[in-house]
């Protein structure tokens, strides 16, 4: 545990009450009273002060290919270490790794597990170098709210010339984006849908912020984006045209991802994302991107 960066004091002296936090790190700008957590599950208010929970805690890791994150057009065929942990300020209803969002804070809270070591920036470090290993990929989790632990680990990385990527939602305020991405090579950014509805209602979260950290992250490094995309919700021929348009606006060889969805967590009762619908959206998006994949077909 280690006290979190971006956040301020929002009590009254006016008010008898517990000290409340403003956290700062992203768009939901969680108001947190003393003893609480905020949304993402991975900071919480002790003591008046706000503290990262998941600092150190490496919940999972791999040595994958590359375009597993995906990233097609970074380093192909190269492998890259891939590390996450708990917590995440989306609560999307089609997650695939709820799991490590939901169940496994409240058991390292509760301290049921086997969760409690930490692993310092200088031991994973140590770990990837001995890794035929481009580098360290922050995903499975949402790895912006591992910010403290992620903004250690980059100078580290840095100075060992390993290559660092991150798998986000792309949902973080500006400043803390700024504090970041100097020293990350690549990212990989899900664009859930061009619906502000789709954001509100399935993923409890909102596109523009998103959008913003792609402008910003494409102008600086590497990025590619995803959209995975569940037939009578994000599907729609007139979307992908717009998320293209919008995409082809910023770069127009920005890599685009259009992923088949798989039931999961609040969405098993769908089905599948059949592959002609994900063939026929490429195509649309194809009018307007220079790159354009399809996924989990």
């Amino acid at each position: 545990m280690k006290e979190a960066e971006f956040w301020k004091n929002e009590s009254s002296f006016l008010e008898n009450e517990d000290d409340k936090i403003r956290c700062l790190l992203c768009p939901h700008r969680c108001l947190i009273k003393e003893g609480q957590s905020s949304r993402c599950l991975s900071r919480k208010n002790i003591g008046g002060k706000l503290y990262s929970l998941n600092y150190g805690k490496v919940l999972g890791a791999a040595l994958d290919p590359i375009e597993k994150k995906p990233l097609y057009r970074f380093y192909p065929s190269s492998y890259i270490f891939s590390v996450g942990t708990f917590g995440c300020n989306f609560d999307c209803l089609f997650c695939q790794n709820h799991f490590l969002v939901h169940s496994v804070p409240k058991k390292i809270e509760e301290k049921t597990n086997n969760y409690q070591d930490e692993v310092s920036p200088e031991e994973l470090i140590g770990v990837v170098l001995k890794t035929p290993s481009i580098g360290i990929a922050f995903t499975y989790n949402e790895p912006t709210v591992w910010y403290e632990y992620i903004k250690d680990v980059l100078p580290l990385a840095k100075e060992k010339d390993l290559k660092t990527v991150l798998v986000t939602n792309g949902f973080i305020e500006e400043e803390p984006l700024h504090g970041i991405l100097p020293m990350v090579d690549a990212m990989n950014i899900d664009l859930k849908s061009f619906s502000p509805q789709f954001y509100t209602k399935v993923c409890k979260g909102k596109i523009e912020p998103v959008i913003n950290t792609i402008k910003k992250a494409a102008s600086e490094i590497h990025v590619e984006v995803t959209c995975l995309v569940i037939e009578g919700y994000n599907s729609g021929d007139d979307e992908m045209e717009a998320l293209s348009q919008m995409l082809s606006k910023i770069r127009p060889d920005i890599p685009l991802h259009i992923s088949a969805f798989y039931p999961a967590y609040k969405m098993r009762d769908k089905t599948p994302t059949r592959p002609e619908t994900i063939r026929h959206l490429c195509k649309t998006a194809q009018r307007n991107l220079k790159y354009v994949y399809p996924g989990n077909i």
